[in-house]
């Protein structure tokens, strides 16, 4: 969570000031609290599927700057500066997947980023990590490629670039200072995408859909 949120803010350097962050699959809510924290003066919601995670986390982070919700419950009239996602992508069924990023993308001002952090199943590690938790057995990993292509149609600018991150296991986390270097190969367990919103009222998978 840490070096994910780090990455972010590295990303996001030269960009306005977040405002208002989605935390899309907050689970019980560690990283929107710690968006919170690392993005002061700006409200966060987290939103997750499960309304027992939901509970969970509106019990244990009080506080002004963070709320949650499940997804119906965000309004057409929402805007948010940054949407993070976090390993989510995976479980979401292919055929479902457009529609869920199409969601996120008309949740987002003009120039608002979301910031896509996936498994990389290119990573021998994280394919043996994946396969001993329960929970991600029968998940349907995604390529950073498939990523970038499934964002671009949507509607979103990307960079020149994805950013592979922890090539170096926990255990490890002291060196990965020195990972810098390596973010353009794929070596590392996770990849971020960070997709920029058009100056379009609906994204292209949208405008397609409507003709």
């Amino acid at each position: 969570m840490v070096g994910r949120v780090a990455a972010l803010r590295e990303a996001l350097v030269g960009s306005s000031v977040p405002r208002r962050i989605l935390d899309f699959g907050c689970g019980t809510g560690e990283t929107s609290a710690h968006l919170a924290a690392t993005f002061p003066g700006a409200t966060v919601v987290g939103v997750d599927s499960s309304r027992e995670m939901v509970a969970c986390a509106r019990e244990r982070h009080r506080s002004p700057s963070v709320s949650f919700a499940a997804p119906a419950e965000l309004g057409s009239g929402e805007s948010f500066d940054v949407c993070y996602v976090n390993g989510v992508l995976h479980h979401i069924e292919p055929p479902d997947r457009d529609g869920v990023l199409t969601r996120l993308y008309g949740l987002l001002r003009v120039g608002g980023r979301l910031a896509l952090f996936e498994n990389n199943p290119a990573n021998p590690g994280t394919r043996w990590v994946m396969a001993r938790i329960p929970f991600d057995r029968q998940a349907k990993v995604i390529s950073s490629r498939q990523a970038r292509r499934l964002l671009a149609t949507v509607g979103f600018s990307l960079p020149a670039r994805t950013e592979f991150l922890f090539v170096f296991p926990r255990w490890l986390r002291s060196l990965r200072r020195l990972e810098v270097p390596l973010r353009h190969l794929p070596l590392g367990a996770q990849y971020l995408v960070v997709g920029v919103k058009l100056e379009a009222s609906m994204s292209r998978h949208a405008l397609a859909e409507s003709r």
